[in-house]
């Protein structure tokens, strides 16, 4: 059984390399002019580069589209056509109603659509990673043969009878997830500071924000572009979080205590109740995560983003422990610390009382604010452009720490069994 990988990018390769470790023939095709230099990373491993997809999709009988969103459509235009009578054909997409609706107007009806998604980045191991299937044209025979070859990889499986299912959680898990730490990113940008050398980002809260932070900006702007853009139900998602940072920090001008805090101890019992089983994440182990090179002592500070996100998952009826059938490290750091705040009464008053009457954190809150309405803004118009460049800018801010910020949350995810 021939396995092929159309697009030989990071998750492409990964792929491919699993796969021809597992003693499977693989292979594989790219832009021309990545052809060289994969043929002598790849050729070794015993994976072959053939000439384009279309010479991928005659000869295979698995075939993974391992390429951007937004390209999906282009390039089955081009190759599925060519597709081997009765083949299995997956995407690797992290948003799948492009990628179904590209299958079903490129593909003959023959071919089974058996489509996946590694809830992981290339820089970890597949092993007891979650990995959606979704079985959504196929016979008993080929759905069989698929999840052989998937078991290879030793992830956790979760199969998905419905596509829609998937994009809904994943519109929370990912997309009003990354805005969340994206928006932070922003801020700090624009407010003209590292975090960690401010005194008010120091602790083990802190430490997740940042190090999550670095980590998604270390990454490729079209991945989070194309799973808040391309998603359909990823634009309510960002809009109820920017409405409820909005509402948050009216009443936190406005210092309307009472609203403010009922309001957020409503979001705390409707998600954090007896009856769920909370993650609880190691104060100790969040706390070696510091990259600040000097002692200071902690600053109270408003967790705006994380107060945003508990009332945006009560004003959405969304119980987010649900929705770690479809868990990504990033989305399990995100409810970790929301949890760990919400939780901790002292700490979540001291929080509140931050947030009302603090006046030195106040212009961080505002440029925040700013941050959250912006890629809100971006993300409803459908502006993948704008959404890149603005992704880009604040990458180049942080520059070098970004390789350093996503070693260390590699090793915190880890530590924290979080992967």
């Amino acid at each position: 059984m021939d396995i092929g990988i159309i697009g030989l990018g990071d998750m492409g390769k990964l792929y491919a390399k699993c796969f021809a470790k597992a003693g499977y023939p693989v292979f594989g095709s790219d832009l021309p002019q990545f052809k060289e230099q994969l043929k002598q990373e790849l050729e070794p491993l015993g994976i072959h580069l053939l000439e384009d997809g279309k010479e991928v999709s005659r000869r295979c009988d698995i075939i993974f589209y391992a390429v951007e969103a937004e390209k999906i459509d282009q390039v089955l235009n081009l190759y599925g056509p060519s597709t081997k009578y009765g083949a299995i054909v997956a995407g690797q997409t992290s948003i799948k109603h492009p990628e179904i609706a590209a299958f079903e107007k490129h593909l003959a009806k023959d071919v089974n659509i058996i489509t996946c998604h590694s809830l992981h980045g290339p820089a970890f191991d597949p092993e007891g990673q979650k990995l959606i299937v979704i079985p959504h044209r196929t016979t008993k025979e080929a759905f069989q043969r698929m999840m052989d070859l998937l078991s290879v990889l030793k992830s956790d499986m979760v199969i998905m009878d419905d596509y829609h299912e998937h994009d809904k959680i994943v519109a929370d898990t990912q997309a009003s997830t990354h805005v969340g730490f994206e928006s932070m990113g922003t801020a700090w940008k624009e407010a003209g500071f590292f975090p960690w050398e401010d005194a008010a980002y120091l602790g083990g809260i802190d430490n997740v924000k940042i190090l999550t932070t670095l980590r998604i900006f270390s990454y490729k702007a079209h991945i989070y572009g194309g799973l808040a853009i391309l998603n359909p139900y990823a634009r309510q998602q960002v809009k109820s979080y920017a409405q409820s940072e909005s509402d948050l920090f009216k009443m936190m001008i406005r210092e309307e205590a009472a609203e403010f805090r009922n309001r957020l101890y409503k979001a705390r019992d409707f998600i954090f109740h007896e009856a769920q089983k909370p993650l609880l994440l190691d104060d100790d182990v969040m706390k070696e995560f510091s990259l600040s090179d000097h002692a200071a002592t902690r600053k109270p500070n408003s967790h705006l983003s994380l107060l945003s996100m508990a009332d945006s998952w009560y004003r959405l009826g969304v119980n987010p422990y649900d929705n770690l059938i479809c868990q990504t490290p990033p989305f399990k750091l995100r409810l970790g610390i929301v949890e760990y705040l919400f939780r901790n009464e002292e700490l979540l008053e001291e929080s509140i009382e931050t947030a009302l009457y603090d006046k030195k954190i106040r212009g961080d809150d505002l440029e925040f604010h700013s941050a959250v309405r912006e890629w809100s803004s971006i993300i409803g118009y459908g502006d993948m452009e704008g959404y890149k460049q603005h992704f880009e800018q604040t990458k180049l801010f942080f520059g070098a720490r970004l390789e350093h910020g996503r070693q260390q949350s590699t090793e915190m995810i880890r530590r924290l069994k979080m992967d």
